[in-house]
């Protein structure tokens, strides 16, 4: 294998484009996987139908190794992309044939553009019924000249897919077989990688980070230079910093399809899997030559919001969790740091401040957490805010919604209220195409309120385009919250005289505590309620009195939910088996006091 030559690519998308599609019938094709088998191997992103973790896998072509590692789409995890084209020498670009570039395709092709890439554009899910070919490569085009792209990558080769179906062709009028002409595309424009000359000092630079309850910290690393061993003592240098450390290497695995094969030696060009070497980070080199320079760091974009992690307080603390102590919580945090490199953590004191790229890169955190059996409670997400030259500079984004057009009035004015400002308009038919720019603090809890605005029919999707001027106070929250002021279980009874107030999101015989928010209220106002007051029974009857109890179903509270709707004095307590709402002071007396 290591004789072979060896191409490196990455495939780049939005989310929801068909990457992973894609790479799964690459890898069949080529028979590097069994049938059923898919690159979203983890749980969470089987069940979200999204990639959350760049992942690398191998085919075997016309006697070459091609690596590929398949990427995120979704904006909150760009900092897995961005280290991962450093590792690379091509990428594919997947663009959706009815929904064209969208706001991730701009963000993972700028990078990509920025380090000298020249990109193989594929065209996908072209057998959609709203399909148009011309327009979407029209759209493609422009964005590339808009992104300052060269001649050379401007000029770049299509490729027209159908992922789901394992079928490609160059040509518009061609007859569509298997993957060939993209695999074949991929062999004529992509450059080998170096090969390896006898003498050369070894170079390589890790990329992505793993952990390993036997091996301890992985890391995963592009060879751009020499020869490594797997039992050879190694150098990890820094960009930029002095200190030299020292390592010796335990194993060394090399990809073959998604399988890792231990292997003695692995050769310039390669990809590998290092165990071993504990201080290791994302960026540093590996040498076998002290003398040898450090490859360039890679930089990560920061944080854009912020919230707290704690031990659970509420009565119901430890019912269901089996992690339940703030230094349990630091462990798995301090874990988590070893592989998420887009994650901040604070740990002065037993509340750790917690900074990450978006709402949905804590969510999927928290729920790993208590899949894992962990209990905590969160802060609300607030943005980081922060000042420059005496200016107070914030986040923001931009914002791309695609909805029918009965809905843009609805959106621009809930848009509008949070200080966005729309950029860009396209309709086509009665779809229409709204590009917005604005704080990332107007978008934290608009979400939920999209999807009841138009129907569910649209879709939104963000990119962080950096820190700008403070964009002054925004009137977000135009909810209360009914709280409870009992412990005990819910009856029907109570809750039908409750859901005419608004919302509720418990259902009859759900256990609650003094201090628990279990609906909200429509007029803003909060309101301290009794959800377990029952009827007062006595022997007389009359007509009318005694009617059936019609419930509406509840709203169910998600983590992603919970972190939209909190307000800014409660808590989300997270459990493996709950998620709830609570106030931060639990007694209707202290939260005056607090006030």
């Amino acid at each position: 294998m290591n004789s072979k030559e060896i191409r490196n690519i990455a495939i780049i998308a939005h989310v929801d484009h068909g990457k992973t599609t894609l790479t799964d019938a690459l890898m069949e094709q080529t028979g590097a996987r069994e049938k059923d088998y898919s690159m979203d191997s983890n749980a969470l992103e089987q069940e979200r139908g999204i990639t959350i973790y760049a992942k690398n896998t191998s085919v075997p072509y016309q006697g070459t190794k091609i690596n590929i590692v398949d990427t995120p789409g979704h904006a909150d995890f760009g900092s897995e992309v961005e280290r991962v084209l450093r590792s690379i020498d091509c990428v594919l670009l997947v663009v959706d044939a009815q929904e064209g570039p969208m706001p991730q395709t701009r963000f993972v092709l700028k990078k990509s553009l920025e380090l000298g890439h020249r990109p193989i554009v594929v065209i996908n899910k072209i057998d959609k019924p709203a399909a148009d070919l011309n327009r979407c490569e029209e759209q493609v085009l422009e964005l590339f000249l808009e992104l300052g792209a060269n001649d050379e990558q401007s000029d770049f080769p299509v490729v027209y897919a159908i992922g789901i179906q394992g079928v490609a062709k160059r040509n518009i009028n061609d007859e569509m077989k298997d993957l060939t002409p993209l695999l074949d595309t991929v062999m004529e424009h992509v450059p080998p990688a170096p090969v390896y000359e006898e003498g050369q000092p070894l170079r390589a630079q890790v990329f992505n980070l793993g952990y390993d309850n036997f091996l301890g910290r992985l890391a995963i690393a592009r060879i751009y230079e020499g020869k490594m061993s797997g039992s050879g003592q190694v150098f990890i240098k820094h960009h930029g910093k002095e200190e030299l450390k020292k390592g010796k290497l335990v194993k060394l695995q090399s990809f073959q399809g998604v399988q890792k094969v231990d292997v003695d030696e692995a050769l310039a060009g390669d990809i590998v899997l290092i165990a071993g070497l504990s201080e290791v980070n994302i960026g540093d080199t590996i040498t076998d030559d002290e003398a040898s320079e450090p490859l360039p760091a890679i930089n990560v974009d920061e944080p854009t919001i912020a919230l707290s992690f704690m031990a659970n307080s509420s009565p119901f603390m430890g019912r269901d969790g089996k992690y339940v102590t703030s230094r349990q919580i630091r462990e798995r945090l301090e874990k988590e740091l070893e592989i998420n490199v887009g994650l901040q953590v604070d740990f002065s004191g037993d509340v750790y401040e917690v900074k990450g790229r978006g709402e949905m890169h804590i969510a999927i955190l928290l729920e790993n957490m208590r899949r894992e059996g962990y209990e905590m409670a969160v802060s609300q997400p607030k943005v980081i805010i922060k000042e420059n030259n005496g200016i107070k500079m914030e986040p923001f984004e931009e914002v791309t919604v695609d909805i029918p057009s009965v809905y843009q009035g609805a959106v621009i004015e809930r848009l509008g209220q949070r200080a966005f400002i729309m950029t860009n308009m396209v309709t086509h038919d009665d779809q229409v195409r709204l590009i917005f720019e604005g704080p990332t603090r107007g978008l934290l809890g608009y979400k939920n309120q999209f999807v009841v605005d138009t129907r569910g029919e649209g879709i939104l999707s963000s990119r962080v385009l950096g820190f700008r001027s403070y964009a002054g106070e925004i009137q977000k929250r135009q909810l209360g919250s009914m709280i409870s002021m009992v412990n005990g279980k819910a009856l029907g009874f109570a809750l039908y005289g409750l859901q005419d107030r608004g919302q509720l999101y418990i259902a009859p015989g759900t256990e609650v505590y003094e201090g628990m928010v279990i609906g909200n209220t429509s007029k803003g106002e909060e309101m301290v309620v009794n959800p377990t007051k029952g009827k007062q029974l006595t022997n007389m009857r009359a007509s009318g009195s005694d009617d059936a109890i019609n419930l509406v179903p509840p709203k169910e509270i998600t983590i992603e939910i919970g972190l939209e709707i909190m307000a800014d004095d409660e808590y989300l307590e997270v459990t493996p088996n709950h998620v709830r709402l609570r106030k931060q002071f639990l007694k209707e007396s202290e939260r005056k006091r607090a006030k």
